[in-house]
């Protein structure tokens, strides 16, 4: 079966990582193997570059510098671990990718498309998801979520959870723009569920699109 590679998009608390540890699940149930990551990470270095953009060390230097420093980790994490893993076979689930850099740092902060398209060029190539899926819920509900998450495990909010509401909904118009405009590989799920009826919704479109066809 051919490799796939899968990104999960949408607001804080949208349950990307969740839904991406239960999809996995059900893929290697069916030996398929599967890697997952998130950006930015997913390697030494680009989980570095992780750790100073959530902690607002670059906040600062504005949305431009934070754009270069996501594609900077970007172009490690597909280097060194996107393309390998398909080149072996492997399927890719990846919690948020290109597209959140669209809506975090350019339609809601920004950034020119022009700079966005030339830093998608250097840090993708070709490397580019068969599938969207955008969990989208209201940001509302999303930041009442990570209110919850952090008070149970006693973490402080990281540099983008702390925002307004108002700035988290326009990105979580954002999403949804981006997935109307490329309706071939975004699917938007809706995520103000519970998360097994969530994780079903995830589960139909990629059985649909890529095990149906393979049987």
């Amino acid at each position: 079966m051919a490799a796939r590679f899968i990104t999960f998009e949408g607001g804080e608390g949208a349950g990307k990582s969740t839904q991406i540890r239960q999809l996995a699940a059900r893929l290697r149930e069916r030996d398929i193997p599967v890697i997952e990551t998130r950006e930015p990470g997913g390697t030494e270095a680009a989980e570095a570059i992780r750790s100073l953009l959530l902690s607002g060390s670059i906040k600062s230097l504005g949305p431009e510098a934070e754009a270069l420093m996501f594609a900077a980790a970007r172009v490690d994490h597909v280097d060194r671990l996107i393309r390998p893993a398909l080149a072996r076979g492997d399927w890719v689930l990846c919690d948020r990718f290109f597209d959140s850099t669209r809506v975090y740092q350019g339609e809601a902060g920004g950034v020119g498309p022009a700079m966005l398209d030339s830093l998608e060029r250097i840090a993708v190539g070709r490397c580019r998801p068969d599938l969207t899926l955008v969990l989208d819920l209201p940001a509302e509900v999303g930041l009442g979520r990570v209110t919850s998450r952090l008070k149970e495990s006693g973490d402080q909010p990281d540099r983008f959870e702390v925002e307004d509401v108002d700035l988290h909904e326009r990105r979580r118009l954002a999403f949804i723009s981006i997935a109307a405009r490329a309706p071939e590989r975004c699917v938007v799920v809706n995520a103000d569920r519970p998360e097994a009826a969530v994780a079903e919704d995830v589960w139909r479109v990629v059985d649909l699109r890529f095990l149906q066809e393979a049987a």
